[in-house]
């Protein structure tokens, strides 16, 4: 371990430079990782946008809800998943048309039509747009690539 020093003390650990956040992309866009995955960087683009949606609906789903924690819950989901690998950016917004309060505390939970998702992810000079969007139509929470470059 090194000393290192930051903000006018010295801690332990590892020396940490400030990373731009689009160093941090180019970072990601060399991804070690991509030896094991079979295709091309746009196959890869997509099937991570996949990824990400399926994993943000089967995570979430169940959540308690309010009206007052919407806000802080759709922007913890995009927390945690801009910090996935690829991730270029992600919006999250919940339908609070759809949200029923119920019983003496006056709460519900997370469904799968409540939620709207779009995830942008980019593998080197690939970029996939997906989307998640429940269909009425369909009945149907449905996750679709809107756009692939």
């Amino acid at each position: 371990m090194s000393r290192v020093r930051g903000s006018g003390s010295a801690q332990l650990g590892i020396a940490l430079m400030p990373v731009h956040r689009f160093a941090l992309r180019e970072i990601m866009a060399r991804d070690v990782t991509g030896r094991y995955f079979a295709g091309t960087a746009r196959d890869r683009a997509a099937f991570e946008a996949g990824i990400k949606l399926g994993s943000i609906l089967h995570q979430y789903v169940g959540v308690p809800l309010t009206r007052k924690n919407a806000a802080s819950l759709e922007r913890a989901i995009e927390a945690a998943a801009r910090v996935q690998p690829l991730v270029e950016d992600v919006k999250v917004r919940i339908d609070r048309k759809r949200l029923r309060l119920r019983g003496p505390y006056r709460y519900g939970t997370l469904t799968e039509d409540m939620l709207r998702v779009d995830v942008t992810v980019r593998v080197g000079r690939s970029r996939a747009v997906g989307m998640l969007r429940y269909v009425p139509k369909l009945d149907y929470p449905l996750m679709y690539l809107k756009d692939i470059r």
